[in-house]
């Protein structure tokens, strides 16, 4: 994927009166940072087979997000990216991840076509995409980033700290801490795409 594509954060925004919101769901409103935990990479193994097991071997599923990064505190929530053919085809994949656990919270297909399902047991919150949406590629991206440049790693740990102690629910979370994420990012993508 190109640079110009990745460092374009310009949005469409939601259609007028759409909610991403599946009925009765919404942000949550935990914002308690833990202290890194190794048992954060099974539990992504876990759900990686759990996928798998509900969508196919072949499923890319990737762990992203603080868990995915030893060293950085989280929310201990995991956050996974499964790639799908089409995001849209709701029918291919959300029936098979609902009959493992996983509840459908989220749906924006005007980002990205972007579904959002959590699952309780571990923790978990499941983004799926299409192949040729950016976000997953930035995830990847930036989780990688963090794992070599310790001294971002604790810069951006810093923020996700500052960020929670404001209170709220997480949409009012992450906007506070995103433009330091958004600064490490672009610096990220400048460094590793052709």
């Amino acid at each position: 994927m190109d640079r110009e594509r990745l460092l374009d954060f310009s949005e469409a925004p939601a259609p007028a009166g759409a909610s991403p919101w599946v009925e009765g769901f919404g942000p949550g409103t935990d914002l308690t940072i833990a202290e890194p935990d190794p048992r954060w990479a099974s539990d992504f193994e876990a759900l990686r087979a759990l996928i798998a097991g509900a969508l196919g071997p072949s499923v890319v599923v990737e762990h992203v997000g603080s868990t995915s990064v030893p060293g950085l505190p989280a929310k201990p929530i995991a956050d996974v990216d499964v790639i799908v053919p089409d995001p849209d085809d709701e029918a291919a994949y959300v029936p098979a991840l609902e009959a493992v656990g996983l509840v459908l919270a989220v749906r924006e297909p005007w980002w990205q076509g972007h579904r959002l399902l959590r699952c309780a047991d571990p923790r978990a919150n499941v983004h799926v995409f299409g192949p040729e949406a950016t976000e997953p590629v930035r995830h990847r991206i930036f989780r990688d980033w963090l794992r070599t440049h310790p001294d971002d790693r604790d810069r951006y740990a810093a923020a996700k700290l500052a960020a929670s102690a404001g209170g709220g629910h997480v949409m009012e979370y992450n906007a506070r801490k995103q433009d330091v994420l958004r600064e490490i990012l672009v610096r990220a993508i400048e460094a590793s795409a052709p």
